[in-house]
């Protein structure tokens, strides 16, 4: 017996293309903006996630969408280009944290202005309605994609 797809899994599939062609500039366009920092962007994104406070690798991953690992090895660059230290974490003996050094927080001052200008372009014509709702169908999606992949079903709570 063959599965036949819902005009919603249909629609639900075009969504996933052009996402990925989305992901595709947004990371070509933080490479570009990252670059005169002396960041890249998986870098970027790193540092941006402990910003506001210290986390462990693995809640950086979880965070950005990144893979435990990749985070490892971009967080140890960090540390070891004094972009980033690791603190003591006194919630788990072995998970440090991962918090930005002052030459961490200056490239991503450096970065800002770069950043914003983008995002204002980027923005320009878009209301703040429809980027709410672009937002909230995001979360939504990547709740239900991570349920499935947990082997629940979306509607579970």
């Amino acid at each position: 017996m063959t599965i036949k797809k819902t005009e919603a899994a249909q629609l639900l599939v075009d969504v996933v293309l052009l996402v990925f062609r989305l992901e595709r500039g947004f990371i070509e366009a933080a490479e570009t903006i990252a670059a005169p920092a002396g960041l890249t962007a998986a870098r970027w994104k790193v540092l941006g996630a402990v910003l506001d406070e210290p986390r462990t690798v693995a809640e950086i991953g979880r965070t950005m969408g990144l893979t435990r690992q990749s985070v490892q090895r971009l967080a140890d660059v960090l540390v070891d280009e004094g972009l980033a230290a690791y603190q003591d974490n006194p919630a788990h003996r072995s998970a440090k944290l991962v918090t930005p050094s002052r030459s961490g927080r200056a490239a991503i001052d450096r970065l800002r202005e770069r950043h914003t200008a983008w995002a204002n372009a980027v923005s320009k014509g878009v209301t703040a309605r429809e980027l709410v709702t672009c937002k909230t169908m995001l979360a939504t999606l990547i709740e239900r994609v991570e349920r499935v992949e947990r082997g629940g079903t979306p509607g579970e709570s």
